[in-house]
């Protein structure tokens, strides 16, 4: 039995590229003495890879090297959907998007790879606007790259969890999407408001 169910599954890479690229901070699980070690990243999809940095002095920077195995989490938007929203009778749900990977992994040495690599992460997370360019003769840029470890990672596995209320009548599977788009708009003003 596949779970969750196919229809909450969806296997099109480039969906969960999709993901990845709006999405970019993920959820990088590594395993040492049977615990694991959790950070959460930012990673750039490139050439079918995805590249990131992390600083020399977090824990589990010595796991993401020597082609040692990664798992991914990286999460779109999720919210509750209320029965009262459908035109049929439903239950509530959780509705989200998750794209799940494995990988291996690999440090990459070169600090003028790694250097390039940060100009070209901020050049992307800046788009479409760019009002930042980490240039290369940054004074900071050079001091800091003896603290930051480059890593690639090789995708081994993917799986996509889009529970968005696919099962349902097209009218309510409408008004679910309808709820998410909104929920996530308010509730991050919500919750920022409560707490900042």
């Amino acid at each position: 039995m596949n779970y969750p169910p196919k229809h909450h599954q969806n296997d099109n890479q480039n969906h969960m590229i999709e993901v990845i690229k709006t999405y970019p901070l993920a959820t990088v699980i590594s395993i040492e003495n049977n615990q694991p070690l959790i950070t959460h990243l930012p990673l750039i999809y490139e050439n079918g890879k995805l590249i990131g940095h992390i600083d020399i002095y977090n824990p589990q920077a010595k796991l993401l090297k020597d082609n040692n195995n990664v798992t991914l989490i990286f999460s779109g938007p999720e919210c509750y959907i209320s029965p009262s929203i459908y035109s049929t009778a439903q239950l509530p749900t959780w509705n989200y998007i998750k794209v799940h990977l494995k990988g291996t992994v690999k440090a990459i040495e070169s600090k003028a790879a790694l250097k390039e690599s940060l100009i070209t992460m901020t050049k992307f997370l800046e788009a479409p606007d760019h009002k930042y360019v980490l240039e290369p003769d940054n004074p900071r840029l050079d001091r800091n790259l003896n603290y930051i470890e480059m890593f690639e990672i090789t995708i081994t596995q993917w799986e996509g969890k889009f529970k968005l209320s696919q099962d349902k009548k097209p009218r309510d599977t409408e008004a679910a999407r309808n709820e998410l788009v909104n929920t996530n708009q308010e509730r991050i003003k919500q919750f920022l408001d409560k707490i900042f």
